[in-house]
C-alpha cells in the first residue's frame, strides 16, 4: 500500500473505565463484563487521564500537523489531553473500536460457556477472517483503515498524522504499512502487549517503505 504521509504515530487510549471492568471480570472468572455505558461512551479513569497527559509531553517535542481521533469517548479524550495547543484534533468513526457483535461484553470465559460455536468457527477461519454475527473481523477494520489512510494522504501529502485510537489500530497498521502478511501478524500480535497510553510511531523510508521506530511505548518515552 502506497502512503503519501511522513510519519504516523498512534496513542492507544488511556485506561478505560472499561479496561478494569474487563480485567475484574476475567479474574473473577465471570461470563460478562459489568459496563453501564454503551461502548462509544466508555469514560477514561483517572490513571487514564494521566496516561494520556505523558504521551502529550512526547507529542510536544514531535508535534503533529494533524490528529485524528476515534469517535469513541475514551479515544476522543486522550487526543484532546496528548495533543500538542494548536494542532487540530479531527474525529473520524473508521478508526472505532472492532465491534464485537454478539460477543460485546462476554469475557473468554463468557464465550467458551455461551457461544462454543462461534469459538469453533473462530478457529477454523482464523482470528483475522473471523467476524462474529453483528460484529467485525480483523480485515473489517483493516479495510476502513486503509480508507482513512488513502484519504490522509490525498488531502495531507506529506503531512505528521497522530492517530489517538484502539489496540486493534496498531495491528491493522503493522498490516497496512509494514505490509506483514497476516501469519506473521498473527503471530507478532500473539507476542506483543499494547498498554493504555502507550504510542507506537512509523516513518516512511526514502522508498517509500515504513518502519516501526517506536514499539508501544509508555512514559516515560524517550527525548
Amino acid at each position: 500500500m502506497s502512503v503519501d504521509l511522513e510519519w504516523v504515530a498512534v496513542v492507544r487510549h488511556g485506561e478505560s473505565t472499561g479496561n478494569v471492568a474487563r480485567e475484574a471480570a476475567e479474574s473473577a472468572g465471570a461470563d460478562v463484563i459489568e459496563v453501564a455505558e454503551r461502548d462509544a461512551d466508555v469514560p477514561l479513569t483517572d490513571l487514564g487521564r494521566h496516561q494520556a497527559k505523558a504521551a502529550g509531553a512526547f507529542f510536544a517535542e514531535r508535534p503533529p500537523d494533524l490528529v485524528v481521533t476515534s469517535t469513541y469517548r475514551r479515544a476522543r479524550d486522550t487526543a484532546r489531553l496528548a495533543a500538542p495547543v494548536g494542532v487540530r484534533i479531527v474525529p473520524d468513526e473508521r478508526l472505532r473500536d472492532r465491534e464485537l457483535g454478539v460477543l460485546d461484553l462476554l469475557t473468554s470465559h463468557g464465550v467458551r460457556e455461551r457461544w462454543p460455536d462461534e469459538l469453533r468457527r473462530k478457529r477454523r477461519l482464523g482470528k483475522f477472517y473471523y467476524r462474529p454475527p453483528g460484529g467485525e473481523s480483523w480485515a473489517d477494520v483493516v479495510l476502513r483503515l486503509r480508507s482513512l489512510l488513502n484519504e490522509l494522504s490525498a488531502d495531507h501529502p506529506g503531512a505528521r498524522v497522530l492517530l489517538s485510537a484502539h489496540e486493534m489500530t496498531i495491528y491493522a497498521l503493522r498490516y497496512l504499512l509494514e505490509g506483514l502478511p497476516e501469519p506473521e501478524l498473527m503471530r507478532a500480535a500473539g507476542a506483543t502487549e499494547v498498554p493504555n497510553g502507550s504510542v507506537t510511531t512509523w516513518e516512511r523510508d526514502p522508498d517509500g517503505a515504513f518502519t516501526m521506530v517506536l514499539a508501544q511505548q509508555v512514559a516515560p518515552l524517550p527525548s
